[in-house]
């Protein structure tokens, strides 16, 4: 079951998917140093690429994961007549620190396995990546880096930690700074799992299965909008389920598979993501939001709760070659990742205008 930021019900019913199209990859980086200070003796990144690299290593895209997610997270996007062509364009599907398969708190050996395993920031994640790209691929330059929720936190930190390095961004109900509202929901979502008494401070002798259904059920109340509840457009792929058994079908689903120190890990991550806190910024959001170089096509979901569109506009106007082209849908947060074929479709429409246009002039 592929998971799209743990909507494994709702996507995976209508973005087909083929596990065999991706080539798998590891990159192993020896003594990684996180922001935190705290050095893993061996970062590994796991990550799918589509396509092939051409002789000039100039046809390549980053698409950068988001939440719990791996490297088939952007199969909406990808096909002849979608936005993204692997036949003619190298994509690079990285999958953060946190998920399970890139090192994680549930894969990584003593001393840093389980709760011991340190933050890792979104910084952190794009300096592996970069390292991944320029050392192992002999990537220099990208077409484009294009995420969805924290794969869109990644797309800001490239667009300030390296903005001569692609010609376009792209981001998707996600914003450049995780802002207070969203740190309270986190904060929530994690209280929920580790009140389970089998939590046990991080160290389960089995997972703790209640603490993640609650955690699953916070995420839930946030993920769609008001109006799909409303209009119970889960029948949409549910013909007939109650709204009970619609719930209790999440609480089943939701992160089932997932380890919870894990969830945590990357919720942390979440929360901390501040393009201010850059070096060389000194936590001063606007000039870095100023500092971007490349176009960037700002997407919000019109009814996201979990980055709603009134912190997009906000930080889009500090943004010097932006377009904001808010996402008309009533699905709330998966708006973003095509989560229905109307979604799909408009996403599909304006990202590949977008990746097609003249390079403008800088304002």
């Amino acid at each position: 079951m592929i998971r799209f930021c743990g909507l494994a019900i709702a996507l995976t019913l209508v973005v087909p998917q083929d596990v065999d199209r991706a080539a798998h990859h590891e990159f192993v980086i020896d003594n990684f140093r996180t922001e935190s200070g705290v050095v893993l003796p061996k970062a590994r990144i796991v990550y799918g690429t589509y396509g092939h690299l051409d002789a000039a290593r100039d046809n390549a895209v980053l698409l950068p994961s988001h939440y719990m997610a791996t490297h088939h997270g952007y199969e909406w996007l990808i096909g002849s007549d979608r936005a993204l062509d692997e036949s003619k364009l190298f994509l690079v599907a990285t999958e953060l620190f946190g998920n399970g398969h890139s090192s994680s708190p549930s894969n990584t050996p003593e001393p840093f396995h389980g709760p011991r395993f340190p933050v890792t920031t979104i910084r952190d994640n794009v300096e592996a990546v970069h390292r991944l790209l320029t050392e192992d691929l002999k990537i220099t330059h990208v077409r484009a880096v294009i995420g969805f929720s924290m794969g869109a936190q990644q797309a800001f930190q490239w667009a300030v930690s390296h903005p001569d390095f692609a010609d376009r961004i792209v981001a998707t109900a996600g914003t450049a700074k995780t802002w207070p509202h969203g740190v309270v929901r986190l904060e929530g979502q994690i209280a929920a799992l580790t009140a389970d008494p089998a939590f046990n401070g991080g160290d389960y002798a089995s997972p703790p299965r209640k603490g993640i259904e609650a955690y699953g059920m916070v995420w839930l109340g946030w993920l769609y909008s008001q109006e799909w509840w409303r209009r119970e457009m889960w029948k949409g792929t549910a013909p007939g389920r109650t709204l009970d058994q619609e719930i209790e079908n999440r609480r089943r689903t939701f992160f089932a598979n997932n380890d919870a120190n894990d969830l945590i890990l990357q919720a942390r991550t979440w929360q901390r993501h501040d393009v201010g806190a850059t070096p060389g910024f000194n936590g001063d959001l606007e000039r870095a939001l100023r500092s971007m170089k490349a176009p960037l096509l700002y997407m919000p979901s019109e009814t996201d709760l979990y980055f709603p569109i009134g912190d997009a506009r906000f930080e889009a106007q500090f943004i010097p070659r932006v377009s904001l082209v808010p996402i008309p849908s009533l699905w709330g947060h998966p708006a973003g990742a095509g989560g229905n074929a109307a979604d799909r479709a408009f996403l599909n429409e304006k990202i590949g205008r977008f990746l097609a246009e003249r390079q403008p002039s800088a304002r």
